[in-house]
This record gives C-alpha cells, sequence and structure tokens, in this order.
C-alpha cells in the first residue's frame, strides 16, 4: 500500500519513445508476433515505471491490455490484467486507464463465458482500490444484468447489494441514484422487503429538487408505492403519489396530474386517522386542482366533516366513480378488501363524530348511528380507545358510554384551588359588606 501512495518524481520523459515504439508493436502484433510485441511493450513499462513516467506508462498498459484483445487471446489478457495490477510501484492512474480500457471490452465481447471470465477477472484486480471503485461498480452492475437476463435473480441482487456506492465520492450522485434504484428494485424482486426499506433510505428526497431528475424521482417514488402498498401503509402511499403529483413533468400533462391526485385521495381516504393524516387531508382539500375531479373532492369532503356518513349512500353514489382508474394507475377500490377498509374508516369517522357531540349516550342508540350490531359497536369502539383516538368508558351494567375524558391529578388540584379561591373570595366580599351595614347603622 506504501508503494501505491508514494509520490515519485518523473527522471525522464518517455513520451516520444513511447509513441514511437506501440505503432510498431501494433504492427507486430498484426504480422502474428504478439509475444514480441507483448515483451517489448513489457520492457518499456519497467521503464517507464521506474522514472515515475506515469502518463506514458499509462499509455503502454493501455496498449497491451488492447493488444491482448484484438488477437483475442483472452488467457493472456486476463494473465496480463492481472501481471499489471500487481506491479511493485504501479501507478494508479495507469491502472486507471487500463481498467477503464478493459471495461470498454466487456460489452463487445459476444461469447458469454469470456464476457463473465472478463468480469471476473477485472472484478478481482479492482477489489479495494478506492481509484477504481466506479469502475468496479459498473461492471458489477453488468454482472447482475447478466444474472438476472438469465433468471438468477437472487444471485444478481447479492452481487449488486455488495456495493456502497452511497460512501463512493468520486462517482456523480445521479449515477449513484442508478445504482440505489436498481438495488431497491432487485432486492424487492427477490421478495426482501426489509433490505429494500433500508436501502430506500440510502437516497435524500432533497437531491430530487435539482434539475434533471425527474425520471429518476419517477422511479424512485413508484418502487416506493410498490414497497408501502405490500405493507399496506396508504399513507405513505398517498404521500409518495403526492409526491409524483407535483412533478413539473406530470403537472404538464392532464391526463397524469389527476390520475395522481385521483390516487393521493383514495389512499389518504384508506389511511388510519392520526395527526399526519389530518395534516394531509387538510393540504390536499386547498389544492386548487382537486375542484377538477368534483367526485374525488366530495368525498374527501365528507372525511373532512363533523357529520355522520351513511356507508351505503356513500357507496352507492361513489362506488362507480372511484372504481374506474384512469391512466396508467388502478383503482385500490378494485379490491374488494380495500371496500372492507373503506367501511371501517366511514364507521371509524363516525365514531369520532359521536365522540364529539355526546358525552353520554346509550350502548344501543350509538350502535344504532353507526349501523352496527352491539358487539361490532362495542369493538370498535374499543380500537379506537387503544388507539388514542376517542376517550370512553363503557358502563356495562347501565349500558352507557361515557366519552368524558378524565381529569388528572394536577388538572383536579388546579380544579379545587380556583374553586377554594372563589368561595374565600365570596368570603371576603359578605364580611365587607357586613361590616359596612354594622357601621351605617351604628351612625344613624
Amino acid at each position: 500500500m506504501a508503494d501505491e501512495d508514494r509520490m515519485i518524481k518523473m527522471e525522464v520523459d518517455y513520451s516520444e519513445t513511447v509513441d514511437k515504439a506501440i505503432p510498431d508493436c501494433e504492427e507486430l502484433a498484426k504480422n502474428n508476433q504478439l509475444n514480441e510485441a507483448l515483451e517489448k511493450l513489457i520492457v518499456l513499462e519497467k521503464q517507464t515505471r521506474s522514472v515515475g513516467d506515469a502518463i506514458s506508462n499509462s499509455k503502454v498498459l493501455v496498449s497491451i491490455v488492447s493488444l491482448c484483445y484484438e488477437a483475442k487471446d483472452w488467457n493472456l489478457l486476463k494473465d496480463n490484467i492481472m501481471t499489471l495490477c500487481k506491479r511493485r510501484g504501479h501507478f494508479k492512474l495507469a491502472v486507471t486507464k487500463m481498467v477503464q480500457k478493459c471495461c470498454e471490452f466487456v460489452p463487445e465481447t459476444e461469447d458469454k463465458e469470456r464476457k463473465l471470465d472478463l468480469i471476473e477477472t477485472l472484478r478481482t484486480v479492482t477489489e479495494g482500490k478506492i481509484y477504481v471503485e466506479n469502475e468496479r461498480a459498473r461492471i458489477t452492475s453488468t454482472l447482475a444484468k447478466i444474472h438476472e437476463k438469465d433468471g438468477k435473480i437472487e444471485q444478481a441482487a447479492k452481487i449488486l447489494q455488495e456495493l456502497q456506492v452511497e460512501t463512493y465520492g468520486s462517482m456523480e450522485k445521479k449515477e449513484k441514484v442508478e445504482f440505489i434504484l436498481e438495488q431497491m428494485r432487485l432486492c424487492f424482486e427477490t421478495k426482501d422487503y426489509i433490505r429494500t426499506t433500508i436501502i430506500s433510505k440510502k437516497i435524500n428526497a432533497k437531491y430530487f429538487d435539482s434539475k434533471d431528475t425527474e425520471e429518476l424521482k419517477l422511479r424512485y417514488y413508484r418502487q416506493l408505492i410498490e414497497l408501502n402498498l405490500h405493507h399496506k401503509q396508504y399513507l405513505d402511499v398517498s404521500k409518495n403519489y403526492y409526491e409524483i403529483y407535483n412533478t413539473p413533468v406530470v403537472k404538464e400533462n392532464d391526463a397524469l396530474w389527476k390520475d395522481s391526485l385521483k390516487q393521493v385521495v383514495l389512499y389518504l381516504i384508506l389511511s388510519e386517522f392520526d395527526n399526519e393524516q389530518s395534516d394531509m387531508l387538510s393540504r390536499i382539500k386547498s389544492d386548487i386542482n382537486l375542484s377538477k375531479i368534483p367526485y374525488y373532492k366530495n368525498v374527501l369532503m365528507c372525511f373532512d366533516t363533523a357529520e355522520l356518513l351513511e356507508w351505503k349512500v356513500l357507496k352507492e353514489v361513489y362506488s362507480s366513480h372511484l372504481k374506474s382508474g384512469e391512466g396508467e394507475s388502478v383503482s385500490p377500490l378494485n379490491d374488494e378488501d380495500n371496500w372492507e377498509t373503506l367501511r371501517l374508516r366511514v364507521v371509524q369517522h363516525n365514531i369520532r363524530v359521536l365522540a364529539k357531540y355526546y358525552t353520554r349516550i346509550s350502548v344501543s342508540h350509538f350502535a344504532n348511528l353507526l349501523h352496527l350490531d352491539l358487539q361490532e359497536a362495542e369493538k370498535r369502539l374499543c380500537e379506537q380507545v387503544v388507539k388514542g383516538t376517542v376517550t370512553a368508558k363503557i358502563d356495562r351494567l347501565d349500558g352507557v358510554i361515557s366519552f368524558s375524558k378524565p381529569k388528572n391529578v394536577e388538572e383536579i388540584l388546579n380544579s379545587w384551588s380556583g374553586n377554594l379561591n372563589s368561595v374565600m373570595s365570596l368570603i371576603g366580599n359578605c364580611n365587607h359588606l357586613i361590616t359596612k351595614e354594622r357601621m351605617v347603622h351604628q351612625i344613624s
């Protein structure tokens, strides 16, 4: 390692010698004298390396591997790549140039077995070398694509996972994001959802605010949508579609933004109520474009008003419109399970409305307003209490539900202190009035 990192001052400039020798060696190789040409170049390589001429040394290394490739002598090419990378005192620049040249041979090699052998050789010589990390990443990506094409998706995903491209300082951000997206895709296809989630967090969403990143942004959020749909995290799906909706290239196309905005609304009403969902709903309802898709606006406003919703009426009015998916996305309400989820969200909305308007209500009347039987009504109420959405107590003996929020110790003490202050103030006023009357009576 010390030999690689040391700085060598160039003592002799071999550029003219190299420029003359390389064409001569190429001529020898064309005349079936490859070994003689390589011997001359290897001698020249040692000379340029010993005097510190890195640029000339690079030209010699590139010429050596080029002659081997043009002669289709794969064993000789492999041996020279391995040998030249292990030379004592070799230059990083020279090795980089040679590896880059060899990477150009990979797509040009038609024989699959030769191509795989060349890739493995390059992966071996670039392992652990930071100055050729980009080249290693690219040939590894090529290898992964070959395995994927052969149906070995798990092997392709495993190979690509070895690359920690987010730590590469010399790689452009765009290329990093492309690699990470490919890692996400392969992990998802192998059903490794946990690793897919971990890899997705390596991409900073702020990167997509820069120019010429719209295509990558759409790929990223579409992959996140697939992942979040698997976990049934509908609020995250809604957010992902909202990011797609806000992409300029989507906003310019009426069909695309309408389709994205519809998905935002549908997955938002399918998500469970919490502060985050409520904030998202407030943002969406203020969007001007929402008025251009009236049925979706109306159904969204139903969940924003403090009024009881009638499930049968809601389904009858909006069913046909919400199920008709347009564009490249399919409506989630085409799935009967999601219709059942929507019915549950309507029940939960109604429970919150009742908790807002009632302090006490009978269990039978509560179930009647929800259009549920007593057992299911009690079950849904308990679920909301456990999640902390509403505060309620059920008196089974009297059959009464109390929505009053119990006071904690501090609130009770503050109330008692306030009442005590009021009583003492009233006593003081009474004492003052009595004293005043006595004084008036004595004067008179």
